[in-house]
């Protein structure tokens, strides 16, 4: 009977840990202007994005560097960030007040989200891990799910 409760706490140990390594999946397709979540490999949200006029950010796959709930720009005028997670050479995920550009290219580089996504994008890579986060960006007109 105890090498069965042994068992069974151990099993509850080994879940816990399963559980605490969630992956999220942030997909950024430029091509489509949108941004995909997915969390354990099911899609949770997609929304519409504001991303470089020129480009940027470069495709390829990262992982989040740092998250600024309050960020402003000091490259571009102050202009407000909020609730930015950056990821590459100083682009970032972040909220934004043009919302009526979303869905077109519109930003210096960085990815605009709506200002409610961004805080609902910033608590989950947040709560679950930088270490446990893939940011995703392509130009391909499939999402990237690698």
């Amino acid at each position: 009977m105890r090498c069965l409760a042994f068992i069974f706490c151990l099993a509850l140990v080994c879940l816990g840990t399963v559980a605490a390594k969630a992956e999220i999946l942030i997909s950024v397709n430029k091509s489509t202007q949108r941004l995909a979540v997915y969390v354990d490999g099911a899609q949770r949200y997609s929304w519409a994005i504001s991303s470089g006029l020129a480009g940027g950010p470069p495709s390829g796959a990262y992982r989040p560097e740092r998250l600024e709930r309050k960020w402003y720009s000091r490259k571009y005028d102050w202009s407000p960030m909020p609730h930015a997670i950056f990821f590459h050479h100083g682009y970032a995920i972040h909220g934004t007040n043009y919302i009526s550009r979303l869905g077109r290219r519109a930003s210096h580089g960085c990815v605009r989200l709506h200002p409610q996504h961004a805080a609902l994008l910033f608590d989950l890579v947040q709560s679950r891990g930088k270490s446990s986060t893939r940011i995703v960006v392509s130009d391909s007109s499939m999402m990237a799910r690698r």
